[in-house]
């Protein structure tokens, strides 16, 4: 397994729109990739095997918090520590920026998630109700509350 996190680029945005599609059942588009490049508190990497790009993991940084709002990599590389190593990475980026808390939403039911987000850290601290659409299901909300060196 060799891959490379790097920064988001303009160039990814037709490949992060591919692995979106294949992946939720509401995906974010091209131009919703794009318009993070114009975002001065969105910090997105992505996960690139022998040039292709294979998974993405982003935040927005607000009020001294990362708010991670996708992470996800194409079905035919997980289980390799792909979203484990993205999200190292963009903790090491939101740390290096003075950011210590970290909350996100996934879907109560996405186990494999879950057990990534706990690998990184994260806790369960509540629950969101019919948050998300095609199905209706509730979030977890879980939180990584930081290490104030």
């Amino acid at each position: 397994m060799s891959f490379l996190i790097r920064k988001i680029d303009e160039k990814d945005m037709k490949r992060l729109a591919e692995i979106e599609s294949a992946s939720f059942s509401t995906p974010w588009s091209e131009n919703s990739f794009r318009e993070l490049l114009d975002i001065p508190y969105a910090r997105y990497l992505v996960a690139e095997e022998e040039g292709l790009v294979v998974g993405t993991a982003g935040m927005r940084v607000i009020a001294g918090e990362g708010n991670i709002d996708n992470v996800v990599v194409e079905e035919a590389y997980r289980n390799r520590g792909i979203a484990g190593k993205l999200m190292e990475e963009l903790i090491k980026l939101g740390e290096s920026e003075g950011v210590y808390d970290y909350t996100l939403e996934v879907r109560v039911g996405n186990a494999s998630a879950i057990r990534v987000y706990e690998k990184a850290g994260f806790k369960g601290e509540g629950v969101r109700p019919g948050f998300y659409e095609k199905p209706t299901e509730d979030a977890l909300i879980m939180w990584r509350r930081g290490n104030y060196a």
